[in-house]
């Protein structure tokens, strides 16, 4: 479904250059459960960012169904992002001033999806995802775990065929931060969504179906 060919990343800097990554070539098939891990500044979540088209790449292609994403102009590219691909990071990103709801309703509405239709979703994926008497509280007036699973129903409201989550436990206690990974892989499983997730925890990634490890910017 994904192939990243020869993938290059630098950054320049008054110093110099600075490689982030340095010829990742990578497939990933449909319905994959794909871990990623490594020491920070490995290049991973360089990596995350540019397969889920938020940045470029220096050099190199990505291709989701054999076309290349990057060959498209900004304006579609933007609507292939928000269609196609699913995003949970470390830190969830709730807006404060929104409901539960709302916030698992913005990608749907960008997308101009039909309200009613779009609604429907989302009070579906929030019950799947136990949350459907919190659905019109604020993040505020919700535990860590209950915002990010908030955060991986926005991820799904357009019913993509990519998820990256990027440390999508990190910032939750052990507990939790398993019982979210459980959910992941349930989803997975149930609705054969692919899912790359970078993460330092191993004991998570051993669950997934493939381990990459990434070093100085290529996988070992």
């Amino acid at each position: 479904m994904i192939e990243v060919k020869g993938l290059k990343k630098s950054f320049f800097l008054p110093a110099g250059e600075v490689k982030v990554l340095s010829g990742i070539d990578l497939s990933i098939s449909r319905g994959e459960m794909l871990a990623i891990v490594g020491v920070s500044g490995a290049g991973k979540s360089t990596l995350l960012h540019i397969m889920g088209t938020l940045d470029e790449p220096t050099s190199g292609n990505v291709l989701y169904e054999n076309k290349d994403v990057f060959s498209l102009d900004d304006y579609s590219l933007a609507g292939f992002r928000n269609k196609s691909i699913g995003f949970v990071f470390q830190f969830h990103h709730l807006l404060p001033e929104f409901t539960a709801i709302e916030n698992v309703l913005m990608p749907g509405l960008i997308n101009m999806s039909g309200y009613e239709e779009i609604k429907e979703r989302a009070e579906m994926l929030l019950g799947e995802l136990g949350l459907s008497e919190r659905k019109n509280h604020r993040p505020g007036e919700l535990s860590g775990g209950e915002q990010q699973r908030v955060a991986v129903a926005r991820a799904l409201i357009n019913e993509p065929k990519v998820v990256f989550a990027d440390e999508p436990t990190g910032n939750l206690d052990t507990h939790t931060g398993e019982e979210l990974f459980k959910l992941l892989l349930h989803l997975n499983e149930k609705k054969r969504i692919t899912f790359v997730i970078v993460t330092h925890n191993e004991s998570l990634s051993r669950q997934c179906h493939r381990v990459l490890e990434m070093v100085d910017g290529k996988f070992r």
